[in-house]
C-alpha cells in the first residue's frame, strides 16, 4: 500500500493524470494492507479532485472498511453508491 501511495505521487509529480483506475489500484492496495483510513482519504482526494468513483472503488472501500472494523463508514459507502447510482454487485454485497 505504501508504495502504491509513493507511485501516485510520482505520477503527479510527472504531471499523469490520475483517473478512477489509478485510484481503484491504489485504493484496493490501502484494502490488502489493512489501511482503511489511507482508503478514505483516497476517496476524499477522488471527490476533491473529480475524479469518478465506480463500484471498483467502492468495493475496496467498502471492504477496507470491514477490515477495520469501520461498519458504519462502510454502511455510509453503500448508501453514497445508491445515493449516486454505482451499480452494486455481488463483491458489494460480500464486502459489506
Amino acid at each position: 500500500w505504501d508504495q502504491a501511495l509513493r507511485l501516485l505521487v510520482e505520477m503527479v509529480s510527472a504531471r499523469v493524470e490520475l483517473n478512477t483506475i489509478t485510484y481503484n489500484a491504489a485504493v484496493s492496495a490501502c484494502e490488502k494492507g489493512d489501511q482503511w483510513d489511507q482508503a478514505l482519504r483516497l476517496l476524499v482526494e477522488m471527490a476533491f479532485t473529480q475524479v469518478e468513483l465506480d463500484t471498483i472503488t467502492y468495493n475496496a472501500a467498502v471492504s477496507a472498511c470491514e477490515k477495520g472494523g469501520q461498519w458504519d463508514q462502510a454502511l455510509r459507502f453503500l448508501v453514497e453508491m445508491a445515493s449516486a447510482h454505482v451499480v452494486m454487485n455481488t463483491i458489494t454485497y460480500n464486502a459489506a
